[in-house]
């Protein structure tokens, strides 16, 4: 059946009712709409962040760092509720003017700053720790490729494809085939170069796949749009598969994906993360 025909106004105006799961937060306008500082622990950096997909990148990442020995990785956790608005608090659009999870920031030296978008947080880690992101500069570039690859498709799966098949208050033909066929045609992208390659960068484990994982992985095992991995038939994708289930066996990933995470089984939930000691009786295997 085609969808109903809409007409577009000559201005659009913000009177539009958007509907959805995301109605009651979204608008057409910038800005705190609450004063409200963040809270601040004692590790060099502060994360303010949910366990979302954009927002595992980033710890882990941090974990990451930890499991490979860099002891000045240590970092606060603190969850924002995107749900209820808490990325729209002064304290958080001080570190994020875009008010999107995550944001971060580094206290390491003389003078704190900031650092947000998800993409700009693991180069910059990646960079202050000379980890993950090699420096020859043919293999860097193919790293930061498949990273800029990732933050220029996760719209496409999260606000594209997840939007209107799992989140919309009306399901239409027209956007979730759209939609289908670009994530499909991203996994497609994904599974050729991993059919020749270990990692996406390469042969070596980097933050091309610390970016990707937390996107991809989640179809695989199921766990992301309701009927998602059926629907679009993500088993025929056999390479992304083999390294999403590699990457998933990693501990550092394994504590990462739970941080700020505040749904599902109570003991594979940590709301907020000040030391590896936090995880202690927490379920951290994933196994799909």
């Amino acid at each position: 059946m085609a969808d109903p025909v809409y007409t577009p106004p000559k201005v659009w105006n913000p009177d539009t009712v958007s509907g959805g799961r995301f109605a009651g937060i979204n608008r057409p306008t910038a800005g705190a709409r609450e004063e409200r500082d963040l809270p601040v622990g004692d590790n060099p950096f502060q994360l303010y962040s949910l366990a979302t997909p954009n927002g595992v990148k980033v710890t882990v990442m941090l974990e990451e760092l930890l499991e490979a020995g860099h002891k000045g990785a240590e970092y606060d956790a603190f969850t924002i509720n995107i749900s209820e608005g808490e990325q729209f608090t002064s304290g958080f659009v001080g570190v994020n003017p875009n008010s999107k999870i995550p944001a971060l920031l580094d206290r390491s030296g003389e003078q704190p700053f900031r650092i947000f978008e998800s993409g700009a947080i693991l180069v910059h880690l990646a960079e202050k720790f000379g980890a993950f992101l090699p420096s020859d500069p043919a293999a860097r570039a193919e790293v930061l490729s498949w990273v800029f690859w990732q933050v220029g498709t996760g719209p496409f799966i999260g606000g594209g494809f997840g939007h209107f098949y799992a989140y919309a208050p009306e399901k239409y033909e027209y956007p979730i085939n759209r939609y289908a066929m670009e994530v499909k045609r991203i996994f497609d992208v994904a599974d050729q170069r991993l059919a020749e390659n270990r990692f996406l960068g390469g042969e070596d484990y980097t933050i091309a796949d610390i970016a990707n994982w937390p996107w991809l992985a989640p179809f695989v095992a199921g766990t992301i749009y309701n009927e998602a991995k059926t629907f679009l038939s993500i088993e025929d994708y056999k390479h992304v598969g083999r390294w999403a289930r590699e990457i998933a066996a990693r501990p550092g990933v394994q504590r990462g994906r739970i941080v700020n995470k505040v749904w599902g089984d109570e003991d594979s939930q940590l709301k907020e993360r000040h030391s590896a000691e936090d995880f202690a009786g927490k379920k951290l295997d994933w196994n799909f």
